[in-house]
């Protein structure tokens, strides 16, 4: 039995909400995507702030009401802050004692296709037993210090290790970045889809090829994407694609009367990539140089039969003089005579136009 897509979001937020710490996902647009039950249970939010969509300010804000940041003077200042903040998608980590005396880590880090994700840990029972820890340590044993001062070098080793992750983390962020912008500043549409012909990836270049089109399309189905119209055209291609074979199509776009060359290659996982170009200068180019090469034949063509016409012409200029020069040539014979080398001489005139 296949799987909706609504059941597999009701399966995703089941295993969500089965996680003790809170989560939450924001897009570029800083407006909720996804979130689990704890991260509503923990800092008490109204069920509006917990629907997709929801605004991260509004959150933000609500948060500075209900004293969740201790004593906010100027609220709106601010909930501005923390949102520059979020927008420098800037991976974090940090920890804060909340108003009601608990202590939370917060976690965040940013997504390739734009937007954050966040991850609050209750960490006030991990304070307490090392508070607790240190109070004590004048009366711990010897074995358990030594134990204490393994777990302090292991610890040590652990945060070199995070730290070897996070700059190697650092290092494909940047590295995608600068693939992103790369592909960005193609002149061309590059993108992927999966079985579902969903996008999964776009380098946001679709309005730059057909004008009248989203640049923002991840997520977005191809057909709505592209519109009824495209769709129709590229269908049988896409199709193809999705049963292995690559095929490469070329359409007029009705909307902008562009000429475009698509490019549809199968992966190894059920989806498709595309490669979508704006081929109307080129077609122009084709099509002149096509007219051309017309033209220079239709010339030959018309060169070859007048030098042929212009052999004809000559031998009958020449025939009909001859017969005009008879001595006892009838008169009604003479009119036909010069009514030949009036037709012939009419004639060349005209090839003579011809090969000017």
């Amino acid at each position: 039995m296949q799987i909706t897509d609504d059941q597999t979001k009701a399966l995703t937020q089941a295993g969500l909400n089965l996680i003790a710490q809170a989560l939450t996902i924001y897009d570029s647009d800083l407006r909720l995507a996804v979130c689990n039950g704890p991260f509503q249970s923990m800092f008490d939010l109204p069920d509006e702030l917990v629907t997709p969509g929801a605004p991260f300010e509004d959150t933000i804000r609500h948060l500075a009401g209900t004293g969740e940041y201790g004593e906010v003077t100027d609220v709106d200042a601010f909930v501005a802050e923390r949102v520059e903040q979020a927008q420098a998608f800037v991976p974090h980590y940090m920890e804060r004692t909340r108003a009601n005396g608990r202590t939370i880590s917060v976690e965040g880090s940013p997504l390739p296709q734009g937007g954050w994700v966040t991850v609050y840990t209750d960490i006030t029972n991990t304070k307490r037993q090392e508070a607790l820890l240190r109070a004590r340590s004048d009366a711990l044993s010897d074995q358990l210090l030594s134990h204490a001062e393994q777990l302090a070098a292991s610890n040590r080793k652990l945060e070199a290790t995070i730290t070897a992750l996070e700059e190697a983390k650092r290092q494909v962020t940047e590295s995608e970045a600068r693939t992103r912008l790369t592909t960005e500043m193609m002149p061309a549409h590059i993108a992927h889809v999966d079985e579902n012909g969903r996008y999964i990836y776009s380098n946001r270049r679709l309005s730059s090829v057909m004008p009248g089109r989203p640049s923002n399309i991840y997520g977005l189905h191809i057909s709505d994407a592209l519109g009824a119209s495209a769709y129709g055209r590229i269908k049988p291609a896409l199709t193809q694609a999705y049963a292995g074979s690559p095929a490469v199509i070329e359409f007029t776009h009705d909307e902008s009367a562009r000429r475009i060359r698509g490019a549809f290659t199968p992966d190894r996982r059920g989806g498709v990539y595309i490669l979508s170009m704006d081929i109307t200068e080129e077609t122009q180019t084709r099509v002149a140089l096509q007219q051309t090469l017309k033209r220079e034949l239709a010339s030959r063509m018309i060169s070859g039969l007048a030098h042929d016409f212009s052999n004809l012409l000559t031998i009958i200029l020449g025939m009909q003089s001859k017969l005009a020069r008879l001595p006892d040539m009838p008169a009604q014979a003479g009119e036909l005579v010069e009514g030949t080398l009036a037709a012939a001489r009419r004639g060349g005139t005209l090839l003579s136009s011809i090969a000017d």
